[in-house]
């Protein structure tokens, strides 16, 4: 009696095959790993996301220009071509390019050329039999071999998309030390304006004290003055002159440090030193919209980093799944070099190739972990990156308010003190008050002068600040965020 066995039973191979399959996939754990960090929105940093009540230039991506310094836009254009550490900016920005083009190619076919021509000898005691077995033969073998990954679970767009969010986040850093050189060879310009002042401040109070000496003298070999007046006077001189050798001093060491930035020793010396009644400030605007923190490029690297880490743990978690991959070769393969290239010696094969990880010893889950402790950083370093532009932005519009104020306050104050310097000296010469009370009005006046120029030099190097707060204009490149699918800018 012949009984019919069940179609299970016929096909023991698939039942214990699927019986594996849903044995290991239980084995794929990736339960209880998961991000805890929160990117940081506007109202939880208490902004609006209409308008802040701030006041601002209006930055573009050209900032500088506003300044309307032909001799600094030359500079920033030079530093922007010459610098070193900007060109490693850009080289980074190129590494992470290529990785692109890397993560792109495992999503394609791929083919090679093998040629294997090896003398061999065969054991006599092994499978091989006499003749073959103790003899030395010649192999060869001569194919193509392709395969094609078959990417049903994303681990490759995965990988592509990793690769995509840090090179735009390379290309924001690239784009961030582009807006940090420009507004540091601004500072260093404006230093050097405003050492140039201070030295021209320092010349005139050395020829200033020339002159009262000589009134002093005058009035010694008149006999209405002691010789203790003309020692006052005469003290003042050596005084004035060690000012403007250390003003001398400081004036090339901010010259080498232009050079430095601009990538061009001694350029400097050959320039014009710069005035600050030439600048004129950037124009302003009434208000700062919350949204112009999205466009610096430190907090657009930083978003970017986040989508790269987020696409890293979704192909951390890919590496739970099969591998499947279609795998073909065709050629020649033959016992003798001279048998290679027969007819009898073609061959071909084609078939799936699939691979599932069973045991890795904690290794997949270790790994996710990892990653997903990546994100969690990459986050919380956008949140750090946003809170620290506001408080910067914040800073740089309140150093401009109070600036502003105290230039006015200071104006009157210098008026104040130049009139009572001259009285003082027209007292003096009159015999009606003594040198002491022009020691002590021309001390107060080089206090305001010196006060004057620093205020205004300050004034310029706020407004650069706000300009590198708000990104210097920065906007993220296009087709750079469209490759993402996604933008880099908007409300923090």
């Amino acid at each position: 009696m012949i009984r019919m066995l069940p179609e299970f039973a016929r096909r023991p191979m698939t039942v214990v095959g699927a019986a594996a399959a849903l044995f290991l996939a239980g084995c794929a754990d990736m339960g209880h790993i998961d991000s805890h960090a929160r990117l940081r929105d506007a109202d939880s940093l208490g902004l609006s996301s209409q308008t802040a009540e701030l006041t601002a230039p209006n930055v573009e991506s050209q900032w500088w220009l506003g300044f309307g310094d032909a001799q600094l836009n030359a500079l920033v254009d030079q530093a922007l071509q010459g610098n070193p550490n900007l060109q490693a900016a850009r080289a980074r920005l190129e590494r992470a390019q290529a990785a692109v083009g890397v993560a792109e190619a495992a999503r394609k076919p791929k083919l090679d050329g093998q040629l294997d021509l090896t003398r061999q000898k065969f054991s006599g005691n092994y499978i091989y039999p006499a003749p073959l077995g103790g003899s030395i033969q010649e192999l060869g073998t001569l194919q193509l071999n392709g395969s094609w990954e078959l990417d049903f679970f994303g681990k490759n767009r995965s990988a592509i998309e990793t690769a995509v969010g840090s090179a735009n986040a390379a290309a924001a850093d690239a784009d961030a030390a582009r807006v940090l050189l420009s507004s540091n060879v601004a500072r260093a310009y404006f230093q050097w304006a405003r050492l140039d002042e201070q030295l021209a401040v320092a010349t005139r109070t050395l020829t200033q004290r020339e002159e009262t000496l000589k009134l002093v003298r005058d009035r010694v070999s008149a006999g209405l003055d002691t010789r203790l007046e003309q020692y006052q006077s005469e003290g003042g001189l050596p005084q004035a002159r060690q000012q403007i050798e250390a003003l001398n001093e400081q004036i090339e060491i901010a010259q080498h440090a232009l050079d430095a930035l601009v990538g061009k020793p001694g350029i400097a010396q050959g320039l014009a030193a710069p005035k600050l009644a030439g600048i004129r400030p950037i124009a302003l605007q009434p208000s700062i919209p919350a949204n112009l923190l999205g466009r610096r490029a430190d907090i657009a690297a930083a978003r970017w980093r986040v989508e790269a880490a987020t696409s890293d743990v979704a192909s951390a978690r890919t590496q739970f799944y099969p591998n499947i991959n279609l795998v073909a070769f065709a050629g020649f393969s033959a016992l003798g070099f001279g048998n290679l290239t027969k007819s009898g010696s073609g061959q071909w094969g084609v078939g799936p190739a699939v691979r599932l990880p069973i045991f890795e010893g904690g290794r997949l889950r270790a790994n996710l972990r990892g990653k997903t402790a990546e994100l969690d950083a990459a986050i919380e370093s956008y949140n750090g990156a946003v809170l620290d532009a506001v408080r910067d932005v914040a800073d740089q519009v309140s150093s401009a308010q109070s600036v502003a104020r105290q230039q006015a306050e200071q104006a009157e104050s210098q008026r104040a003190a130049e009139a009572a310097y001259d009285i003082a000296v027209q007292r003096y010469g009159a015999g009606l008050g003594n040198y002491l009370n022009v020691l002590t009005a021309e001390t107060t006046v080089l206090a305001e002068r010196r006060q004057a120029v620093d205020l205004a030099a300050r004034a310029l190097e706020t407004q650069v600040g706000l300009a590198r707060a708000l990104g210097g204009g920065w906007q993220p490149d296009t087709e750079t965020t469209a490759a993402a699918g996604q933008p880099a800018t908007g409300h923090p």
